[in-house]
């Protein structure tokens, strides 16, 4: 391909004594008329490749067919009110429903399907709403207030929230609310100017307030060491909480909340990587109980408490969700709620004031989300309510392989295929390994469509997830981020020798701490791999903290400002590691405009450098979509980006899809 020109600078900076050479710094600025020029010719490049994909218009058919089953989340009570999202056939995002009526709905707001409804929270009487909106893929949503009486928007514009915790306050119309990484402010409705309550610096922060109205919890920092603090509202007001310790000075994640028994509810990592539940008095918050002991093989995840002693506690056990019924006293296992299959619980709720009953959201990889009731005098689960649509989908087989690490650690992933195929086949690699979050089982369209049309597809569980804990997630961060890769290539090395593909048939796919995965994967085994896709990646990893969001990040990364930590960021930094005269994967970097995250400079940087690095023939190639983030986005758009991924990979690896 001929490419389009990109000047390369000779800038070296001096780091710390580590000489950094950055010779395309100058497409970090969006504006920069070098830039626009360099970003159109790139976006003609693509238009024209992405034309040529025989399987384009495949892809995009039957991708709009499998994501017609929509959506259905679990309900929300408050009293006899229930609120819950769904999506729908033609749907371009989830509306939000009070007793099976749409109160708010994107598209009517905005009929362009370029804002999307961030998050939401009715009052403790489901009188108000509180809800937050953004626009143009820039996720630094407004805060509205609906009266769910009229229908009318009684309040708002509150600006500076990011998918922020709402905690109403009893008997008034105000709440508590955090601003993003300022600290946690009181608004009262109709009052221009919030007070800020409480704040510790940059950190992340946390809001609750329990369904009595009486407890307010208070945290502060990450999931690896937050500080939590407990006021009762009864005896204090909520613009000057009298806070007491919960937790302080711990390198420990702990979430706290006072349950309707009027117990306070610790879930927390301290002292157990995989997880424990733990009990207060609320007047005596700093003094814990244990009552749930960690499992030496399973995840604690989420709790609920309902009436009659019983306490339901879902767990992931090598990632494949469970839940158990315990006694709410001693917390002895009682029981376990039978499971729809071998996939993933999304959510644990119940009545804010008890009863008897809980709901769960499930899904697998052949189940589209459902939500299931379990009654606790009856002891049964019931579908309580399904997607709203219906698509025949043929049998996937699915096996759990367990490989061995570079150092010999056990890893695991899921390979899914078709059924009765035999040899190599093209195939899918996907991961993330970062900020302690799982895979786990899901219904994906774009999953499907690749393994019907006859792919492989691999999810690895990678070090610095969550799958199996906090010491798992622990051992894939900071100066240990090279496990993660180290992971990740084991599995693709395990995939061929099993003789499900090739290395020229063989894809690997990120997105976000996931593109840095691929990126960093590409740069130390180019050879491995036939296409790497590459979305919202960070990419520079000596100046990812200068943009987006990637301040927040360095307690997950480390930071290049520190002169001890640089050089785990330069050890596998991506952009760093792009050297001349390689014959490098065949690349696609997806990218949002809007992205207010991970800034799209990375994935212009990276690919600048590998065009003008390449000695093989095979694309570098940039999609580049305006007015969109990092996050949700309409429906169509999603169809169309993930046609264009699986069209670019079938094309590299060389699947045909049956006639």
């Amino acid at each position: 391909m001929r490419y389009p020109a990109a000047t390369r600078l000779p800038l070296v900076e001096d780091l710390h004594g580590h000489r950094v050479p950055d010779p395309y710094r100058w497409l970090e600025d969006p504006h920069d008329p070098a830039t626009r020029a360099w970003q159109a010719a790139q976006d003609r490049l693509w238009r024209d490749s992405a034309a040529g994909l025989p399987l384009r218009e495949r892809f995009a058919a039957r991708l709009t067919e499998l994501a017609a089953t929509g959506l259905v989340t679990a309900p929300v009570w408050r009293g006899a009110r229930r609120f819950h999202l769904s999506q729908s056939a033609g749907q371009e995002h989830p509306v939000l429903s009070l007793d099976d009526q749409v109160i708010l709905d994107p598209m009517r707001l905005d009929p362009s399907g370029l804002t999307t409804l961030d998050d939401w929270q009715p009052d403790l009487d489901g009188r108000l709403l509180a809800y937050q909106l953004s626009r143009r893929g820039d996720e630094r949503a407004d805060l509205y207030v609906m009266d769910l009486g009229t229908g009318r928007v009684v309040d708002g514009p509150v600006g500076g929230c990011r998918y922020s915790p709402v905690a109403w306050l009893p008997g008034e119309a105000g709440f508590l609310y955090v601003r993003f990484r300022q600290g946690v402010y009181l608004h009262r409705l109709g009052e221009p100017d919030d007070v800020q309550v409480f704040s510790r610096g940059a950190v992340p922060y946390g809001v609750l307030i329990d369904a009595s109205g009486r407890w307010l919890t208070i945290s502060a920092g990450t999931r690896t060491g937050n500080d939590i603090w407990l006021a009762d509202l009864s005896t204090c007001s909520a613009r000057r909480p009298e806070l007491r310790v919960v937790q302080e000075g711990l390198e420990a994640g702990t979430a706290a909340a006072v349950g309707h028994d009027g117990r306070l509810y610790l879930l927390t990592d301290q002292g157990a990587p995989r997880r424990r539940l733990c009990v207060a008095d609320p007047a005596a918050p700093d003094a814990w109980k244990e009552l749930i002991s960690e499992d030496p093989e399973a995840v604690l995840g989420a709790f609920t408490v309902l009436d009659g002693d019983r306490l339901l506690v879902s767990r992931t056990r090598h990632a494949i969700s469970e839940i158990g019924v315990h006694d709410a006293v001693s917390g002895t296992r009682l029981a376990t709620v039978p499971m729809p299959g071998s996939g993933t619980v999304t959510s644990l709720t119940s009545r804010p004031g008890g009863g008897h009953e809980a709901w769960f959201g499930y899904t697998d990889a052949v189940t589209p989300a459902e939500v299931w009731r379990y009654d606790a005098r009856e002891e049964r689960a019931v579908r309580w309510a399904a997607a709203p649509g219906h698509v025949p989908l043929p049998g996937v087989e699915s096996r759990h392989v367990e490989y061995r690490s570079a150092d010999g650690t056990l890893v695991r992933m899921v390979v899914s295929a078709l059924p009765g195929r035999q040899g190599p086949r093209p195939a899918i690699l996907t991961g993330y390994g970062g900020f302690g979050l799982p895979l786990t089982p899901g219904y994906a369209a774009d999953s499907r469509a690749w393994v019907e049309a006859g792919g492989v597809l691999a999810i690895a569980g990678l070090r610095g997830g969550g799958e199996e804990g906090e010491a798992w997630h622990r051992d894939g961060m900071l100066d240990r981020k090279q496990n993660v890769f180290d992971d990740f290539v084991a599995a693709a090395e395990r995939l061929v020798a099993d003789g499900w593909t090739t290395p020229d048939r063989l894809a690997v796919w990120g997105e976000s701490n996931g593109g840095l995965l691929v990126g960093a994967a590409m740069t130390q085994r180019p050879g491995l791999f036939a296409a790497v896709v590459c979305s919202a990646g960070l990419l520079d990893m000596v100046r990812y903290e200068r943009s987006g969001l990637g301040a927040s990040w360095t307690a997950e990364y480390g930071s290049a400002g520190d002169p001890g930590q640089l050089p785990w960021l330069l050890g596998y930094s991506p952009y760093h590691h792009v050297r001349d005269g390689v014959d490098y994967p065949a690349t696609l970097f997806t990218v949002s405009g809007a992205d207010s995250r991970v800034d799209p400079m990375h994935a212009r940087k990276m690919c600048a450098a590998l065009q003008q690095a390449t000695s093989g023939d095979r694309p570098i190639l940039l999609r580049h979509e305006p007015d969109v983030g990092h996050g949700a986005r309409a429906a169509s758009r999603s169809i169309t980006l993930a046609a264009d991924i699986l069209a670019f990979v079938a094309d590299r690896t060389g699947l045909i899809a049956p006639v």
